[in-house]
This record gives structure tokens, sequence and C-alpha cells, in this order.
């Protein structure tokens, strides 16, 4: 055989081995998730589990919004679940928000399991991650590092729930809370109301904002800043360098998190203080804190500080555009993610000035990123116009701008409500439910999953180039 032929055969084959493994490594994130989804629908429809009878659909729909970290919810669950009941819950949120394959790889450790190369193929592309070295050890620093934060929530929580339900309940409360918070989720236990009674608590709401943030900003982020704070902390790097050190994803998504939080801020507080359903009693300071607290849970958490239904129209519109957004990659929470819409702007920028590259941070960012950052934004709109679409069909009469929210919260796995899920048809809900589960496993993923195998030497064919009318 030629030695060329060998060559290009032995190419292929590896190029055919690694599309293989990438479409398994999709499949299992996705049956993963729908098996957790089913078997947590199960638990809570469990007499054991429930204070009064439960259709399975009702807890079906629970378990996705649980373990999507979403927060949409048709029953209520301080009212519907028993003790085990709500443990079940906050374990789906957590299972969750980790991701399945993390909490696998946390099982396996327990058990002293060997993880193997496939294994951390799997974590590698989970998490974005360039390298397979050190993933074992990534993976125990997302698992402490969670339960660092989540364990600081819980103290917080604590000090405000214990005097009013006593030690016990107080701590179990703080506990599914926190858990709650840092996992995005936005599923409480306290009633009908999330957090509007404690609108006015600076401790609820800046150790929710705290949580939110914490989980919203991705596993990858908090590695970076961790390796390169020691640095500085050991004397190795100067502190002026802390910032220049970080990594591209870091700097964009520190960057972008900060923008649309102070922008959000600003937006809601300038469209609600007027408003007499919402803050128009609040103080300018409370004004201010809960304008801050909108803008920090429509990233994604579905905690609410003022009743989502009572917004304004201009509130509502604003709300879509930062669920539709979302957090940041490899995190707890969903959207088309910081990075995509960063890469989206920069490149509008870049054309607007005539410049050839996407550039950011005086670094180029590969043509590839920037065709995967269009195709998931695409991707994400198309479900979400589609949802949108079939629920105005089925729900002919309702406010088409409440749907809009409704669907941008499913699909950006926020769980905002404005009081509209619990009364839409089974049909509507079921939209939702899809919704939830997409944007929970990423568009592009739910995509791949059912896309046909790329066909051999694709990747490597060359056509003649030609230019089109755009615009």
């Amino acid at each position: 055989m030629d030695g060329r032929k060998y060559n290009d055969t032995k190419y292929g084959k590896q190029k055919r081995s690694i599309r293989k493994l990438r479409f398994t490594t999709m499949q299992k994130v996705a049956l993963g998730f729908f098996g957790v989804i089913f078997l947590g629908g199960v638990l809570l429809w469990l007499p054991a589990c429930n204070q009064k009878p439960i259709a399975f659909f009702d807890s079906l729909f629970t378990s996705v919004s649980a373990v999507c970290v979403t927060g949409l919810v048709t029953v209520i669950p301080a009212e519907q679940f028993t003790l085990l009941g709500k443990i079940i819950l906050m374990l789906l949120i957590q299972i969750g928000g980790l991701g399945v394959i993390a909490c696998t790889m946390a099982f396996f450790l327990a058990l002293r399991r060997k993880i193997t190369m496939k294994d951390r193929v799997m974590i590698q592309q989970a998490y974005g991650l360039d390298t397979l070295t050190g993933l074992v050890r990534f993976v125990i620093r997302i698992l402490k590092g969670t339960l660092l934060v989540e364990g600081i929530g819980a103290i917080l929580f604590s000090i405000k729930f214990v005097p009013e339900y006593g030690l016990y309940r107080g701590i179990g409360y703080g506990i599914f809370h926190a858990i709650s918070a840092f996992c995005n989720a936005g599923i409480d236990i306290l009633g009908n109301n999330s957090f509007i009674d404690y609108a006015s608590s600076p401790l609820i709401n800046f150790t929710t904002m705290f949580l939110i943030v914490m989980g919203g900003l991705g596993f990858p982020v908090w590695h970076n800043i961790r390796v390169n704070t020691q640095k500085v902390w050991r004397g190795k790097e100067p502190k002026a360098r802390l910032w220049s050190r970080l990594g591209l994803q870091s700097k964009i998504v520190l960057t972008m998190t900060a923008a649309l939080i102070l922008l959000g801020t600003v937006g809601f507080f300038l469209l609600e203080y007027n408003n007499p359903e919402t803050m128009k009693e609040f103080s300018a300071g409370q004004k201010l804190m809960a304008s801050a607290f909108q803008s920090v849970t429509t990233r994604t958490a579905g905690f609410a500080a003022v009743p989502q239904s009572e917004l304004t129209e201009g509130s509502r519109l604003l709300g879509c555009i930062l669920m539709f957004i979302g957090g940041s990659p490899a995190g707890t929470a969903g959207g088309v993610k910081t990075t995509t819409m960063a890469m989206l702007l920069l490149t509008a920028l870049s054309v607007l000035r005539g410049r050839k590259d996407t550039e950011c941070f005086g670094r180029k960012v590969d043509d590839t990123i920037v065709r995967s950052g269009i195709t998931i934004t695409l991707v994400t709109f198309l479900f979400w116009l589609i949802g949108i679409v079939v629920i105005t069909v089925l729900e002919s009469g309702r406010d088409y701008l409440n749907i809009m929210y409704e669907a941008t919260s499913a699909i950006g796995t926020v769980g905002l409500s404005a009081d509209l899920t619990p009364s839409l048809t089974r049909g509507s809900q079921v939209v939702l439910m899809v919704l939830m589960y997409i944007g929970r496993i990423g568009p592009m993923t739910m995509a791949l999953v059912f896309a046909g195998k790329a066909r051999a030497g694709a990747q490597f064919r060359e056509l003649p180039e030609k230019r089109i009318m755009l615009g």
C-alpha cells in the first residue's frame, strides 16, 4: 500500500473515531438527564413524598423543572411535598446544577472506581477543556467549591430563617434555598410568593444574588481565577497582573456578567420606579436592591422579589432579553451564554470597523468559535420561536407577552413566571417541558444528538468560492 494512502486512511479512521466519541458523549448527556428526570418524576409521584395526591404529569413536570434547574412549577412545592419529597427535590436540583457527568464521576470517586480514559474524555468535552490531564482533580475541585459556596449560603440564609421557623426547619430551609440559588433553579419551599416577602431583607437578597452569580460564572472560570489568585498570593505574580493573566474566556465572562447586571439593574430601576404593583412603595435603597435582584435573577435563577405578572411591558421585554442570554458556559445557568453573545457583538463590531478577524482583549477569536456562536443562537432562537407559536395556538386569548415571557423562562432555564404555567393546558405544559430540557442540555447538543453522521472527508472538501449579496 502506498505510504500516503496508508496515512490518509489511518488519519481518516482517527477522525471518524473522534466524531463517534463526541457523538456518544452528547447522547450520554442527553440520555443521562432524561433518565434522572424520569426517575425523579416517579419518586416525586410516590405517596410518601406527597401531602396530597398528585398526578404523575405534575410530578414529572416538577422533576423536569428541578433537573433542568428552571423553577417553573404546576404545583406549590411547599404545600404539595412532604419532607422526603422536598429532600428528593433538593437532590434533583443538585444533580441538575452540577450536571450528570460531574455527579457520575463523584459517585465513581466515592466508590473508588477507576476513572478510565473514556470517562476523562467525557469530562473534557462536557466542560470544554483543552487537556486530558488533571481532570479528576478538576472535578474534585468543582465538588469542593460547590459545597463551600453552598455552605456559606446555607449559613447566611439560616441566620434569617432560624428565628422565623425554628432551628431544624430554619437550617433545612437554608440548605435547600442555598442549593436552589447556587444551581440557578429558583425553586423555593416557602409558599407561593417566592422571595417577595423578603424584598426588603438585604441578607436574603444579597445572599441569593451572590449564590446566583457564583453558580452562573462557570466552573472553568472558577478554576482560572483560583490558579491566578494563588500565584499572586504566593508572590509568583504581581497583583497588577492578576487581570492580564486571566484567560480570554474568564475576561469575557466577568466583563459580560458585570455589564449585564449593571444594565439590567438600571433598566428595571427606571421601568419599575413608579409601578404601584411592584416598587413604587419601596424606599430608594429598596428599589435599587430590588432592581439588582431582578437583574441577577433573570440571568436564569428564577427567584422573584416582586410579582412578575405585575411588571410593566418594558420590564418583561427586558427580562426576556436577559433570560435569553443567560449565564456562562460549564456552569449552572442556562441561556445562549454570555460568551456566545459577546462573540456575536464582537463579530458585528469587527465587520462595522472593516476588520477581517473577530478580536477581543488583544486576541483573535477562532473562526470556528464564531460559527458555533452564530449556530447556537440561531438554533436556540428557532426552538424558542416554535415553542411560542405552538403555545400561542394552544392558548388562544392569552396575553402574547406573557406567553413569550414563560417560553423564554423555560428555554433559558430561568423559572420566572407571570403566573401562567399552572393555568396552561397540558399540551402547553408539555411544550414548556421540552423547552426546559432543550435549554438545559443545550440546543446544539439536542440538534447533534439527532443529526446524521458526517460523511467521511466532508471536513477536507474544498468547493469553489462565490459571493452573495447581504443586507
